[in-house]
């Protein structure tokens, strides 16, 4: 059994982790000390006849730094009318399930929040000027900046005595030069309506890339860095010694790569002809661009294990859109050998980056006059964890990097938290 001092500083350094959506929640309780998910969960369907909560404890080993493993999960179906009710289910279910909060309070929570714009570069501690921000920042991205602040506002109902910190996905990318971040239209329309990059997935890439130079043991500050970071939503980064220099997505998380239902990269005349010609207004170019796009709109499904399913069958529509998702892949990956003058490091991290080979290998397959060599067997290996994919003889370390944007929320927002 731990001791009572061992015990104490766990309870110390305890954070808990909010993403929150229009209908839904994420949350993790971290132990810091470990840097150990004690438990996390999800509540969904807010605002529907019937909403769904699932709480997964995660048992831990007492004795030295592990991994922690799966314990129990309990789902529930009950009516959560709004945020605030989902936020009372949570405590709920932290009281019958466990870690008891009341043994184990969060000294903080951090609450993951979209769009920073302009005005937030690193992480916040929550104001009412903070929320009041937050919701004038709305306007660049309507669908998030609201559901991140209703998640904020029940939490700091639900956890009124310890300080609320807010990690902004745009924050990492406030590096960027203005030749970065500059669109070339009219500077007065631009600056009227805080038109330029903004990039996103900035708390991942940040990870991501702080934890290839350690895995490493070189100084991050020394270090040429390209991140693709790989889900249904795609990006890529150019990171020069930890700081972004140029990033794909941009105003929105709309540009740049192909994506699963997003098109990424397309010419604005196209979508001037489709409202000339098609008759298409901006809701429908809105749909088109961002929920009917990307794998989906050119094979009919946006999960890449359909599309290596179709290749296989012979299915030309897969194929192509195997083609054209690495293809814009490869595209970027050589401009920003170009913008750093060369790479040290590439790394693959999220859902398709850590366990997709084919598509690794794609991006990187004409990349051999930069000095990047990918080893089949290392990236076939269905290993776990931090890896090395490339050669030996590779004078680019090509990395495969499993994210987690929730421990880094964390950090930040514990550091924050102690300032």
């Amino acid at each position: 059994m731990s001791s009572p001092v061992v015990e104490r500083a766990k309870r110390d350094e305890t954070v808990l982790v909010i993403n929150s959506g229009s209908s839904s929640f994420k949350y993790q309780l971290l132990d810091m000390a470990t840097e150990r998910t004690l438990a996390s969960g999800l509540v969904e369907r807010i605002g529907e006849a019937v909403g769904v909560a699932r709480h997964t404890v995660y048992a831990t080993p007492t004795d030295g730094p592990a991994p922690a493993f799966l314990d129990a999960t309990r789902t529930r179906e009950l009516p959560i009318p709004d945020h605030t009710a989902g936020f009372a289910v949570m405590l709920e279910a932290f009281a019958s399930d466990g870690p008891s909060l009341d043994e184990q309070p969060p000294v903080a929570v951090g609450h993951r929040v979209v769009h920073g714009g302009a005005r937030f570069f690193e992480p916040t501690l929550i104001t009412p000027l903070v929320e009041i921000n937050i919701d004038e920042l709305s306007v660049l991205a309507p669908l998030h900046n609201p559901a991140n602040l209703a998640g904020i506002r029940a939490a700091r109902r639900a956890f009124p005595d310890v300080p609320h910190v807010a990690v902004f996905d745009t924050a990492f990318h406030q590096t960027l030069a203005p030749a970065a971040f500059t669109y070339a239209i009219d500077a007065e329309v631009a600056a009227s309506h805080r038109i330029r990059r903004y990039g996103f997935h900035g708390t991942s890439h940040k990870f991501v890339s702080e934890a290839a130079a350690a895995f490493l043991g070189r100084p991050l500050d020394e270090l040429k860095q390209i991140v693709f970071h790989l889900g249904n939503g795609a990006s890529v980064t150019a990171i020069d010694g930890g700081r972004s220099i140029d990033t794909s997505m941009g105003f929105t998380p709309l540009e740049g790569l192909v994506m699963g239902t997003r098109s990424g990269d397309i010419d604005p005349a196209v979508l001037l002809q489709l409202t000339r010609r098609a008759g298409m207004d901006v809701d429908a170019l809105d749909d088109l661009l961002n929920k009917r796009s990307g794998l989906l709109g050119l094979a009919g499904s946006n999960d890449l294990r359909d599309i290596r399913a179709g290749i296989e069958r012979g299915d030309e529509r897969a194929v192509l859109a195997f083609e054209v998702y690495v293809h814009r892949l490869r595209a970027y990956a050589g401009a920003y050998l170009a913008q750093l003058g060369g790479a040290d490091v590439i790394s693959f991290t999220a859902g398709v980056g850590e366990n997709t080979p084919l598509v690794r290998a794609g991006a990187l397959e004409t990349l051999g006059f930069a000095g990047v060599e990918i080893d089949p067997d290392r990236n076939e290996s269905p290993d776990r964890g931090i890896r090395v994919i490339s050669t030996d003889a590779s004078r680019v370390t090509v990395l495969v990097v499993p994210t987690d944007e929730e421990l880094e929320i964390a950090r930040q927002t514990l550091a924050v938290s102690r300032a």
